[in-house]
């Protein structure tokens, strides 16, 4: 008996300095949410990972507005969102307790792209808004081919879509006959296979692409046609930009301010420019 007593004895010895001396395993920290926010928290978090190995990322899609709903629901650390939360959220997030706080983490600028055989290559950003209503339905109308113009959007759970609608469509409809897609790299892949197609995607999904073309964009037709770029979007000359957010459950705190710190930092902004972003 107290051979067997001394064994269990040393036993618990062992594994509690191996305990002590390992730590306690850390906690995987969860970010949820924008479609086209997912290449760069990807970055993100294998380069923060990189440098700090006992750290663990996990980076999930599905569109900004399943990043906040998680946000609101507790069902994750931080929500990726590329437009800001709409008041019915916000009243929502209220009435769970929950009090969702935004970082900027970078800049975006949409750009709209079409087939690299289409001679179009401006329009003014009211153009583009009647193109997507669906009030502009042929490409000859903007100076190119007498072809049915093929419209290709993202989901109603896209941030982008949102930031579309409000900014770019008045918060009219899209057209009725609008192709969508579930992702950001499918949307740019059915444009690539489409001649007569048009679509929206931010920037650093276009990123060293040659089977797409990006058009040059001005608020109105007496002025200046700009493609999106860091000094356009920063100085406000191209007309569809945005900034990419995290949204945290009150003020970032542990991990989550930790990662955020990474990001806002230099390591962290030089991701976003490697990504094709901008940054803060």
């Amino acid at each position: 008996m107290k051979l067997i007593l001394a064994i269990v004895v040393a036993a618990v010895l062992l594994f509690g300095c191996a305990g002590q001396q390992g730590g306690a395993p850390e906690k995987q920290l969860k970010v949820t949410g924008s479609d086209t926010m997912v290449i760069l928290g990807q970055a993100w978090a294998e380069k923060y990972m990189s440098l700090y190995p006992q750290k663990k990322v996990s980076i999930t899609g599905g569109g900004s507005g399943v990043g906040i709903a998680a946000i609101i629901d507790g069902t994750t650390d931080i929500a990726q969102a590329s437009r800001d939360m709409k008041e019915s959220e916000i009243e929502k997030a209220k009435a769970k307790g929950a009090n969702p706080v935004k970082t900027i983490v970078a800049y975006d600028g949409i750009a709209i792209i079409v087939h690299p055989d289409n001679p179009v290559s401006e329009l003014t950003s009211e153009q583009v808004g009647k193109i997507f209503k669906g009030e502009i339905t042929n490409w000859k109308d903007v100076g190119g081919p007498d072809e049915k113009i093929g419209i290709y959007s993202r989901e109603s759970s896209s941030g982008t879509y949102e930031f579309m609608k409000e900014h770019v469509l008045k918060n009219a409809d899209y057209a009725k006959d609008s192709k969508y897609s579930a992702g950001t790299a499918l949307l740019v892949q059915s444009v690539s296979q489409d001649k007569t197609a048009i679509g929206y995607v931010g920037v650093a999904y276009t990123k060293d692409r040659s089977d797409v073309k990006i058009l040059k964009i001005a608020k109105a037709v007496d002025e200046t046609y700009f493609l999106p770029s860091k000094e356009t979007v920063k100085s406000g000359d191209y007309p569809i930009a945005r900034s990419l957010n995290f949204y945290t459950n009150g003020e970032p705190a542990g991990d989550a301010k930790e990662f955020i710190g990474f990001i806002l930092g230099e390591e962290g902004q030089k991701v976003v420019e490697e990504t094709g972003y901008f940054r803060v």
